[in-house]
């Protein structure tokens, strides 16, 4: 009887061997070569893809050397994980060969582009200590990917300067258009270089290079703008990397812009403006040299507006009192009242006082001592009563008074009241003669009171103490 038979399983192939040797060096080309050698396609994949991931973000997120270490990690476990992985073979030299041919290039490719970087990244060093953006943009244009990839931190270094410079270059804009006395662009300028400190450190001397710039342009050539500009630079809150030097510029341009200012504005007429500039040059700088030019300055320019101010208040047509009568004001650069010929401006009813001396009169307020101010002539004391025949025989007696005119005259250095009388002028009276106006025929005869008729020297001897001052 035959006994039966049992198939016996094949016996599984002997585990392949790999030259460990070349399979690490194929997976330190990062393309995982070495995994391919031993037929590990979905491992070869797999890690393909964490590299290609870690790469991404090194050259975009993690720009530092703790990421480049981490890489560095990734790498090294890729060659000590091809060689666990292969088991210990006599060296094969064509996979050795393929390996160093794979890998050698990625090698010196990564060692010459990081060499690369490292020159690119001295010179833009150098560019920042010398506050040289134009040098460090200029070498900074030869970072590409490589270097990205190759020198990650160097890479991300030299962006932020490329972005520092970038804004930097914006707020010059702004400050030379600041210089023509755009505050707003100042503003902006201003704002743009304290952005750069604040977000991009290390570019402090790029910072004040692009200050200095812009301080160099001052003073202006018009004073006015340059006080502006200082104005505004004075009460701004800065960074004590840009407070120093603008404080030192401010306080050298500043007296001479503000005195300047004042002496363009009081050309212009614009009197208080200009006072405000000189005040302010006492008020900063009271110890500066030219704190006199100033108060000379300011005194001259609140005469200005003194003298406008009395100038419209005594504008009136002929014949009525002006404003200041009721509201008078000073002129500090009249003369003061006392001994002497004060010459005065005379206002209301004219017509005695039209008779006065022309040495006693005047008609510019610069000239004057006194503004005098008339209501109409009232009948005074009687001076004579006289008879007078009129219509064939009827007899009528006319009283000639002397003629009363109330005033007030103010000292105009001061505004003040110095005289506030009655003037009252005598005259000739008792005429041979009376003309009068009869009315519808009727004679009803002449007026029975009148004034008496002054001659110059009446006039004149009325009103001399109180244009003499005596």
């Amino acid at each position: 009887m035959e006994e039966p038979t049992q198939a016996v399983p094949d016996a599984p192939p002997p585990p392949r061997k790999h030259d460990r040797l070349a399979v690490a060096a194929a997976n330190a080309s990062l393309f995982n070569v070495g995994y391919l050698m031993m037929g590990r396609r979905r491992l070869a994949a797999a890690t393909g893809l964490v590299t290609l991931v870690l790469i991404i973000v090194l050259t975009t997120a993690a720009r530092s050397t703790w990421f480049e270490i981490v890489f560095l990690l990734w790498w090294l476990g890729l060659i000590g994980h091809g060689w666990h992985l292969a088991r210990p073979h006599a060296a094969h030299g064509g996979y050795r060969v393929v390996a160093l041919c794979v890998t050698l290039p990625v090698l010196a490719t990564v060692g010459v582009l990081r060499v690369d970087a490292v020159a690119i990244d001295g010179t833009a060093a150098q560019a920042r200590r010398d506050g040289d953006c134009a040098k460090a943009l200029d070498a900074l244009r030869g970072i590409w990917f490589g270097h990205r990839l190759t020198a990650a931190p160097l890479a991300a270094r030299g962006d932020d300067t490329v972005r520092a410079c970038r804004r930097l270059e914006k707020a010059a804009a702004e400050l030379t258009t600041a210089l023509t006395g755009d505050t707003t662009a100042l503003k902006a300028g201003f704002d743009g270089l304290a952005a750069v400190l604040a977000d991009v450190p290390g570019h402090e001397r790029m910072v004040g290079a692009t200050l200095d710039r812009f301080l160099k342009g001052l003073p202006t050539q018009d004073a006015c703008v340059t006080a502006r500009l200082t104005d505004w630079l004075r009460a701004r809150k800065l960074s004590k990397d840009l407070l120093a030097p603008t404080t030192a510029v401010v306080d050298r341009t500043a007296p001479a812009a503000l005195v300047k200012c004042g002496d363009a504005l009081m050309s212009s007429d614009s009197w208080n403006s200009a006072r405000s500039r000189y005040q302010q040059l006492e008020r900063l700088y009271p110890g500066n040299a030219l704190i006199t030019e100033a108060k000379a300055g300011a005194k001259k320019a609140t005469l200005a507006i003194e003298l406008a101010n009395v100038r419209e208040l005594l504008k009136t047509d002929e014949g009525s009192q002006p404003e200041y009568c009721s509201s008078p004001a000073q002129y500090s650069g009249a003369k003061a009242y006392g001994d002497g010929t004060n010459r005065a401006l005379f206002y209301g009813d004219d017509d005695y006082a039209s008779q006065l001396p022309g040495k006693w009169r005047t008609t510019d307020p610069t000239e004057a001592v006194l503004v005098v101010c008339m209501d109409e002539p009232k009948y005074g004391p009687v001076q004579q009563s006289c008879p007078y025949s009129y219509d064939g025989g009827k007899r009528v007696t006319v009283k000639f008074h002397r003629i009363d005119i109330p005033l007030k005259a103010y000292e105009l250095r001061t505004g003040k009241v110095v005289s506030d009388t009655k003037v009252r002028i005598g005259g000739g009276s008792c005429p041979a003669v009376i003309p009068y106006t009869t009315f519808g025929g009727v004679d009803t005869g002449p007026p029975t009171k009148d004034f008496v008729d002054p001659s110059d020297s009446n006039v004149r001897a009325a009103f001399e103490s109180l244009i003499t001052g005596d």
